[in-house]
């Protein structure tokens, strides 16, 4: 956990770290074989949530930002952890997608080290996955995220601790394998800085300036070391696997600097920085340890200046998806509105479900450009299934069930018990009814209200009489609520 304060300067808002915790749990090595958290790993991790929480208790809530990485993606329980760690931290747990965490690992990276003119490439392996971004300055061009991590090749190349040369070379091939799907493209693209981030980068360099495996000292203090953390090559690399190889066992290798809670997942995370020099033709990786919590406070700073992310990529799908961009500011803007007549919610941010619903009458007809029929089923495919730079998991899956729902039936909605946001399709439909014209003029004044969950919609009489279509349109979808056991009454005075 990183904590830090933003402090403006003449050349921007820069964030100082005053802060930080770090607790080595090892999710990852807790996936059974049926990718379920084990119960060891499951309370260890839930200990140190708990711990955190007890730091930033009484935080704003719009100051902090938590995340979970690959190991959540995959577990099948991972449903019910995030539901226990949120009420231990005290504040919302975002599952967020590989390629998120690669815009934000770049993110972070980015804001620490040198400046370099033309490209970077930063590679972060973690526990479960290892993330490869291509960037330029502050700004992300390429982003994968791969299933090979420093826990999870460990456990399945060396396990119960046991080395040799066989199982090494199976680690390192079975690496490079994954790479190969995208090295192609990235050598095309090309970079003149190659860094890595976080802590199997960190702790690689460590290991090879410690023990000398450059075969000199004066290569490691050339100002690189101290500015951005330290200084892999691929020499060093080779002389750390030629060591470690000398050894039968992890418990048995000497090392100076190999911390206990690095030593077991060491190996795999060796494996794979070699595949990676050998796949991407590296020769040296300068290192810093800024990269996901960084980047995630600095995409938080954004959203409070006004640079959210999600922003730039609702604007992105709807260029890419030739989306009226009229009919979806006609029915965001209306939908918003019916939203602020309804009571606030009590344990939710009004504005940041206002953004959500303006965000899914954006994207409300992104479906339109696969096929007319059940669009909306094909908008929300999208939504929940593509790389949506900025937005968690959780977002995407949000703003699928709005776009599901924004028109049709209901009854897919009303047996999903995860679904919460009934005020906001509420809002949704009723925009999406009214402005089926597809036109400003001529709508009426419109007063909605939700009392303990019965909805009321009141329009004028006279505007209803000469408009029988939208009369009919809005009996059908009080109709439509009542049968899934809502009530929704249309009033016309």
């Amino acid at each position: 956990m990183l904590v830090a304060q933003a402090t403006n300067t003449p050349s921007g808002t820069q964030l100082r770290p005053i802060d930080t915790l770090r607790d080595s749990v090892r999710l990852a090595a807790g996936l059974t074989e049926n990718k379920l958290l084990g119960n060891d790993a499951y309370q260890r991790g839930l200990a140190a949530i708990r711990r955190f929480g007890e730091r930033i208790r009484g935080f704003d809530p719009a100051n902090v930002r938590a995340v979970a990485t690959n190991t959540l993606r995959v577990a099948k329980n991972a449903q019910q952890f995030i539901h226990d760690a949120q009420q231990a931290l005290g504040f919302p747990i975002e599952v967020i997608a590989g390629v998120e965490e690669a815009r934000l690992i770049y993110i972070g990276a980015a804001h620490e080290v040198q400046a370099a003119q033309g490209n970077r490439l930063v590679v972060d392996i973690g526990g479960g996955s290892t993330e490869f971004i291509i960037g330029k300055g502050y700004e992300p061009k390429l982003m994968e995220s791969l299933y090979i991590g420093c826990v999870s090749h460990s456990i399945r190349f060396f396990p119960k601790g046991n080395i040799d040369a066989h199982s090494f070379k199976e680690a390192e091939l079975a690496a490079r394998r994954e790479i190969q799907v995208i090295s192609g493209a990235y050598l095309k693209s090309g970079w003149n800085q190659a860094i890595g981030s976080s802590g199997t980068a960190r702790a690689l360099a460590e290991l090879i300036s410690a023990n000398d495996f450059n075969g000199h000292t004066d290569g490691l203090t050339m100002g690189r070391v101290n500015a951005s953390g330290g200084l892999i090559t691929r020499d060093g690399l080779r002389a750390m696997k030629k060591h470690l190889l000398t050894y039968e066992h992890i418990s048995q290798v000497e090392l100076l600097g190999l911390k206990d809670d690095r030593r077991s997942v060491w190996p795999g995370g060796l494996a794979i920085m070699l595949a990676v020099f050998d796949e991407l033709g590296i020769e040296e990786m300068e290192v810093t340890d800024a990269a996901l919590r960084t980047g995630v406070l600095y995409d938080l700073l954004g959203r409070s200046q006004h640079h959210d992310m999600r922003y730039v990529t609702v604007e992105q799908f709807i260029q890419r998806y030739s989306a009226d961009r009229e009919q979806a500011t006609r029915v965001g803007k209306l939908a918003s509105e019916f939203l602020q007549q309804l009571p606030k919610p009590k344990t939710e941010s009004r504005a940041d479900n206002i953004a959500l619903l303006q965000w899914a009458a954006s994207l409300h007809e992104i479906g339109l450009s696969i096929s007319h029929n059940s669009y909306h089923k094909h908008s929300a495919y999208i939504a929940g299934n593509a790389d949506m730079p900025g937005f968690s998991k959780n977002d995407q899956a949000r703003l699928a069930a709005l776009l599901i729902g924004h028109t049709g039936k209901l009854g897919k909605l009303a047996n999903n018990s995860g679904f919460h946001d009934w005020r906001m399709l509420f809002c949704l439909r009723l925009a999406q009814v009214l402005c089926r014209g597809r036109s400003d003029e001529d709508l009426p004044k419109v007063k909605v209200s939700d009392e303990d969950g019965a909805y009321q919609v009141s329009i004028p009489k006279e505007w209803a009489q000469i408009h029988p279509l939208t009369e009919f349109s809005l009996l059908k979808e009080a109709a439509e609520w009542n049968r899934i056991g809502r009530s929704y009454e249309l009033n016309l005075k």
